[in-house]
């Protein structure tokens, strides 16, 4: 009988579903399935396949009841779980010398140092696994249910280097659990965080020579530069990637695409977009990015930003209308931004908007993206600033499904501190060629 697993707690029960009809009521606790202990939504899912379904629950009163669930084949049972993965997270037990965590400043929300390191979260929310803490069972598992794709921080394939960046002396014998999910099939994709003149150079080389031979089940490998915030004290000392590097990063990657693109079709490998916009060098055209199987990753986004606000820029109707309002962004991004502003001008020309780059003084110069930004800095650097009759500000820097930033302050908070309104952008063209006017694509 399971007393205090709070993770398989029902909370809601679907109307008009086989779950309803069976008597199950929100607060019911699940204790089984077809006779089978479930450990986590994968299992619910397996066992729930069939069209009878036996499920037994325990009633809050104490007392147990098997039901029998009828239904049609893959029909969904009707039960939504207070933990949507019905299991505790699984925490990341290295201690990579590259761990942006560990660069967090002290005193902000607990889970913002949660290290996660869960297979089963890559395949629901695409982020990434080490295949330190997966065992035997966690492969056979990701095999048996086809939990694809898979997405992998590798960093290297040289497995001596691969301890020592992970902090973990088993770091290397971990990439050998890839080569069961080449066997078996399973979709994969790739990441390596870049230090430099640690995995770069001919490290580099090496471990994308390795990684090609996982094609074409390993899908795609980014290469992201490591984030480098102020807050380092006490820690392995890493240096950032000048323009210079970048170019040379970039011509590496490039030089694998072309090789790799001649025997497979695809360019495989994918520098970030950090690195072009670093360098001052143009992003690649769409069609070097494989269908952007790594959007989630900064790879990609810029140049399906230009596409799609030229796109919207063709159902636009140039006329005289007049706003004025502003845009704060991250510096690294921020060329784009003008430039895009800037062609939107020639459309529009009584339009006025103020973009503004904002150096992230919460985590140090280095950290340039735009989801980092906080609202303390924003507030800081835009007080007194000319902001027109709105600002707007791109929806990377809030937490999911809210109006918060990583600072925990609202997007009211900033309203109210530069009493001026505060406006949302999506990251795509479409929403932003959307802010010049209503007959926007």
């Amino acid at each position: 009988m399971i007393m205090d697993d709070s993770t398989k707690v029902i909370k809601d029960v679907r109307p008009n579903t086989a779950a309803s009809e069976a008597g199950i009521i929100p607060g019911d606790r699940l204790v089984s399935v077809n006779g089978h202990v479930i450990h986590d939504i994968f299992d619910y899912q397996y066992e729930c396949e069939d069209t009878n379904v036996e499920m037994t629950v325990l009633h809050a009163d104490g007392s147990e009841e098997t039901c029998l669930l009828i239904k049609t084949e893959d029909e969904d049972p009707g039960l939504v779980f207070e933990d949507g993965i019905m299991d505790e997270y699984r925490r990341c037990h290295n201690k990579c010398i590259f761990c942006f965590i560990d660069q967090m400043p002290k005193g902000m929300r607990d889970t913002l140092y949660f290290k996660d390191d869960d297979s089963r979260l890559s395949f629901l929310q695409g982020n990434y696994v080490t295949l330190t803490n997966m065992s035997d069972e966690d492969i056979d598992r990701v095999i048996r249910y086809n939990l694809e794709p898979i997405n992998i921080s590798f960093q290297t394939t040289n497995p001596k280097l691969r301890c020592m960046m992970m902090g973990n002396r088993h770091a290397g014998d971990a990439l050998k659990k890839a080569d069961r999910l080449y066997e078996a099939g399973i979709r994969m994709n790739g990441q390596i965080v870049l230090c430099k003149g640690i995995n770069d150079g001919e490290e580099l080389d090496r471990s994308l020579k390795d990684l090609s031979c996982y094609i074409p089940y390993l899908e795609s490998v980014s290469v992201v530069p490591v984030g480098l915030s102020k807050h380092r004290e006490g820690l392995y000392h890493l240096e950032p990637f000048t323009a210079a590097d970048s170019i040379e990063v970039i011509r590496q990657i490039e030089g694998w695409q072309e090789r790799i693109y001649k025997e497979h079709g695809i360019h495989f490998v994918h520098a970030s977009d950090e690195w072009y916009l670093n360098a001052g060098v143009d992003i690649p055209p769409a069609d070097r990015y494989d269908d952007f199987l790594q959007l989630e990753n900064g790879v990609g986004m810029v140049r399906l930003l230009i596409d799609e606000t030229e796109e919207a820029m063709k159902s636009l109707r140039p006329d005289g209308r007049s706003r004025r309002f502003s845009v704060a962004t991250g510096s690294l991004v921020y060329p784009v931004i003008k430039d895009l502003t800037e062609r939107m001008k020639s459309l529009f020309p009584n339009i006025e908007v103020m973009v503004y780059p904002i150096v992230n003084d919460f985590f140090g110069e280095h950290v340039t993206v735009s989801g980092l930004l906080t609202g303390r800095d924003i507030c800081g650097q835009l007080k007194g600033k000319d902001l027109g009759d709105a600002l707007y500000l791109p929806e990377s820097l809030l937490r999911h499904g809210t109006l918060t930033l990583l600072d925990d302050m609202t997007t009211e908070d900033i309203q109210d501190a530069l009493q001026v309104p505060v406006g949302i952008v999506k990251s795509d063209g479409a929403s932003f060629a959307a802010l010049y006017g209503e007959n926007a694509g």
